[in-house]
């Protein structure tokens, strides 16, 4: 059984800001298909700046306990600052995630990414796409053995066809020219720069 600090178990007993924000600004909802976690985040934008931030969580503790901070994390910030929120500073913030949950701060920042993304898009303004982060390869001389590991958690990579890393779950997509993976929401290849098709 995965040991929480008392900080996951303290958002996960008293989550903060949970519900829906009926005339939301910006909705993001994002899923993890190996463990059926679900995530949507709800916002209100005042002056560029995140004045409420709510969300519903089906799932487990961690799952729960990662909404919740990553809620009270984005209150109040600029956009900009909402956006640079990574799956890492929200198991820091938790003071620590098992390795096994790490996926759920994952979820957490994307579904957040996802509202702010969906309210850029509304407003008409240009949406930047993040550039794919790539897993290693055999010919890259940081790949061990020729293993492919996650650009997230840096676990191996035991099906690498799958459209998700399996250790974390967070979603991947492949370059069909150099096959190498990169996160879903990009939109070039960093290593071939030819532009990903598909979804």
């Amino acid at each position: 059984m995965p040991v929480y600090s008392e900080k996951v178990m303290e958002h996960f007993m008293n989550p903060r800001n949970v519900g829906e924000i009926e005339d939301a600004d910006g909705i993001g909802e994002v899923g993890n298909p190996v463990c059926g976690d679900m995530m949507t985040f709800y916002i209100k934008v005042d002056d560029d700046h995140l004045s409420d931030v709510k969300f519903k969580t089906f799932g487990c503790g961690a799952a729960i306990a990662v909404s919740s901070i990553v809620s009270e994390m984005a209150k109040g910030k600029t956009l900009e600052k909402a956006k640079k929120i990574t799956p890492a500073l929200v198991a820091e913030e938790l003071e620590g995630l098992p390795k096994n949950k790490y996926h759920c701060s994952n979820l957490g920042a994307q579904a957040l990414n996802k509202a702010i993304d969906d309210y850029l898009k509304k407003q008409g303004k240009e949406v930047k796409s993040k550039r794919g982060r790539k897993i290693k390869r055999s010919d890259d001389p940081k790949s061990k053995e020729g293993k492919c590991f996650c650009p997230y958690c840096e676990e191996e990579l035991v099906i690498s066809a799958l459209p998700y890393c399996q250790p974390c779950g967070v979603t991947l997509r492949y370059c069909s020219r150099c096959q190498i993976a990169v996160v879903r929401e990009a939109e070039v290849c960093p290593q071939c720069g030819g532009k990903l098709e598909g979804k």
